[in-house]
């Protein structure tokens, strides 16, 4: 799925004007304005990459003249010393966007770095899927979400109107899973599977019995996984979530769940170590 260009224009703006907005006095200065330059982006360590539409987006934000030629693709695995992408026109406009696209490319390829990361411990030849979470920074989820794919992840529901979720808090606002879950089977769209979290094996049975489509098994340790497991016997899909780390994937696959989600993807992966170098013209 490709980013929407006007939803990467709008977030390039505001932070542009974050950045920008009353000019680059330090550039201005010391760059003369018909000066032109080439710039790599490089990578510094081992990294999935991610970020080339925003980076091409800032330039032409800034200025048309700028050129972006892109050395390797969206998702693709680089090594240290590898060259991403390379910008080349006025030096003025490249580095007045420098930092900015820094910024996007280092926080979006620590996704899809950590995304790989996670995706690179299940089993081979195993079904269950990665997926995010909504825990995404405010005003980045769109560009976030699609780091995560980068990386090889799946992406859970996009908004609160995406899908219906209950979580422990609806169920206690409505006195119990049996009751939220009723409620929302009334009321949902056909098109729309009721997911229920529960945390344990009393409420796999009442969310089941009230109809619930997806099971989503919140802090089990290992034997209460495989329990779980075997008490939904088919009848509905099982997520995992809560507390997720690498060295639990490969364990969790092997229980046979559908999905793990982790919200660390995109609430605690480091940023990226990229670097743009300047290139000396001869």
């Amino acid at each position: 799925m490709p980013l929407p260009q006007n939803a990467i224009a709008k977030i390039v703006r505001v932070a542009l004007e974050e950045d920008l907005g009353r000019g680059d006095i330090t550039t201005d200065a010391c760059v003369d304005a018909d000066a032109r330059g080439r710039a790599q982006l490089v990578a510094r360590q081992e990294l999935t990459f991610c970020g080339a539409p925003v980076v091409r987006e800032i330039f032409r934000q800034i200025d048309f003249g700028v050129r972006v030629s892109l050395r390797c693709q969206e998702g693709e695995r680089l090594k240290k010393g590898d060259v991403a992408l390379t910008i080349s026109g006025p030096a003025a406009a490249i580095l007045k966007g420098e930092r900015v696209a820094l910024n996007f490319v280092q926080r979006l390829s620590g996704i899809a770095t950590l995304t790989r990361a996670y995706v690179d411990r299940l089993p081979e030849g195993c079904s269950t899927r990665i997926a995010d979470t909504r825990k995404t920074t405010p005003g980045m989820r769109i560009l976030e979400r699609y780091a995560v794919r980068c990386g090889g992840g799946r992406n859970h529901r996009e908004d609160l109107s995406a899908a219906i979720l209950i979580k422990d808090n609806h169920i206690a606002v409505c006195g119990g899973v049996r009751q939220a879950v009723l409620r929302a089977n009334a009321s949902a769209p056909h098109t729309s599977r009721i997911t229920c979290e529960v945390d344990n094996l009393e409420q796999i049975r009442e969310a089941l019995e009230a109809g619930a489509e997806v099971i989503l098994l919140d802090n089990f340790d290992e034997k209460q996984l495989w329990q779980g497991v075997n008490a939904v016997a088919g009848r509905a899909l099982v997520e995992v979530s809560g507390g997720v780390t690498l060295d639990m994937v490969a364990s969790i696959a092997r229980v046979g769940v559908d999905v793990i989600s982790v919200g660390a993807l995109t609430h605690s992966a480091p940023a990226a170590d990229l670097g743009l170098d300047w290139v000396t013209e001869r």
